[in-house]
């Protein structure tokens, strides 16, 4: 149970033990009575007993009525009504009664009134200074997900077909593993990493396995976490983030579609302060303040570096830029073996000539492929991925799904076919094609 649950849970059970020692308190007994109805009971002589307490300003009147019913009413203490003379003139019986002393259920009462309020005000100044569960107080706080060492068990023998990236950034996980080789002869690694590649070739993968190969703390955000309409949010939570990331070095730092908070300045159209460049401002200041001594490595990804600030880009921030491109026929049949590994394969399926049919396809789209051609297999009622599966996800993936319900006449068919002749001839009658 949270605090704040606990204190309004309290907050409850004192309130309802208050209303039950008001309903158990004493009460004054008989018919309330108005002054007016009192007045004129006294003045026809109806009045034979009354019993007389003062509290503060008020006085309680109570007694008997000469028909022996009871009544009791309240009015000021000086209201000449309830004069000694004046009853005593009617021929009534006065009784003054000394002023109660302060009751137990009256003294328990007030105690826990008191500490009510003491306690809701110890839960409110909780709550502002961000030990509660408000929204509001979590405004600054970094969104990134964090993984701890030696949770990221994905490594470099899972991630194919971009060799050249891999061997780029082993240089990163070196650093990570043995900082001090790099420290004795005074290299800088650097910085910040840009992976830069078109979407599904595997950017976010590459990341968690360089955190899987150095193992070391690995924190993930998108770059659209930074950004809230709210003036200050964005560079808040960039200062927070860097801040964890100091704490827990040597660690990866990833920013995932890095073009959302880091486009160039200056060209708002708006006009005005706005909210994204303080947050760019605040991380270029950020990566700047990293010196040789601390392990933090950031990596970024975008497909769009055209777009990113220069000052984004230059030595010291992110140093080096690593292409991470569609796969050749090489790298894609490297990426069908991986993702193939949990699916029951047919011994007909040649992952080989399913690559060189994929051309210009990425790591994403081939595992896509892949899951396509399982999902045919089972409407199918087979056990086994067959080759005609493959080719049949293959064609819905690059073409859509087949319109069984289409009628196609016959003279389309002819020109179709004209069309398709004429590949053929061309591909047969030119040298090399």
């Amino acid at each position: 149970m949270s605090r704040a649950t606990w204190g309004w849970g309290l907050a409850a059970a004192v309130v309802v033990l208050l209303l039950l020692i008001n309903a158990a308190s004493p009460r004054a007994r008989g018919g309330e009575l108005s002054l007016t109805d009192f007045t004129s009971a006294l003045r026809s002589g109806q009045v034979q007993s009354a019993n007389v307490q003062f509290e503060n300003n008020t006085a309680v009147l109570s007694g008997k009525l000469k028909d022996s019913q009871d009544y009791s009413v309240r009015t000021l203490a000086a209201d000449p009504v309830i004069a000694l003379n004046r009853l005593q003139a009617a021929g009534v019986s006065v009784t003054y009664v000394q002023p109660a002393r302060l009751s137990f259920l009256a003294l328990f009462s007030g105690l826990l009134t008191g500490l009510l309020i003491v306690g809701l005000l110890l839960l409110l100044f909780r709550n502002r200074q961000g030990g509660g569960t408000d929204a509001a107080s979590n405004f600054g706080k970094s969104k990134a997900a964090v993984i701890a060492e030696g949770q990221v068990k994905l490594t470099f023998q899972d991630v194919a077909g971009c060799d050249e990236a891999k061997q780029d950034l082993q240089e990163v996980v070196d650093f990570l593993r043995h900082p001090e080789r790099y420290h004795q002869l005074g290299a800088r690694i650097p910085h910040g990493v840009l992976l830069v590649g078109p979407p599904g070739s595997g950017k976010t993968l590459l990341a968690k396995a360089v955190a899987g190969e150095a193992k070391v703390p690995y924190f993930s955000i998108s770059g659209s976490d930074f950004v809230e309409m709210f003036v200050g949010v964005g560079a808040a939570r960039v200062r927070d983030l860097f801040e964890q990331a100091r704490k827990s070095a040597p660690c990866i730092v990833f920013i995932d579609e890095i073009d959302a908070v880091g486009r160039k300045r200056g060209v708002n159209l708006q006009g005005g302060n706005d909210e994204r460049e303080q947050t760019l401002n605040q991380l270029l200041v950020e990566m700047d303040g990293f010196g040789s001594g601390q392990e933090v490595i950031i990596l970024a990804a975008t497909n769009r570096p055209d777009v990113l600030d220069a000052a984004l880009l230059r030595p010291g921030r992110f140093d080096r830029q690593v292409v991470v491109d569609a796969p050749d026929v090489r790298g894609r049949e490297m990426i069908l073996r991986i993702h193939a590994r949990k699916k029951p394969l047919d011994p007909s399926v040649d992952l080989g000539i399913i690559a060189r049919r994929t051309a210009g396809m990425v790591g994403a789209d081939l595992e896509n492929l892949l899951n396509e051609a399982a999902l045919g297999a089972a409407r199918a009622g087979r056990v086994r991925i067959v080759m005609r599966d493959v080719e049949e996800a293959r064609d819905r993936v690059l073409m859509g799904p087949e319109r069984r319900s289409l009628v196609v006449r016959e003279a389309d068919r002819k020109v179709t076919a004209y069309h398709e002749v004429g590949h053929a001839l061309a591909a047969q009658l030119l040298p090399h094609a």
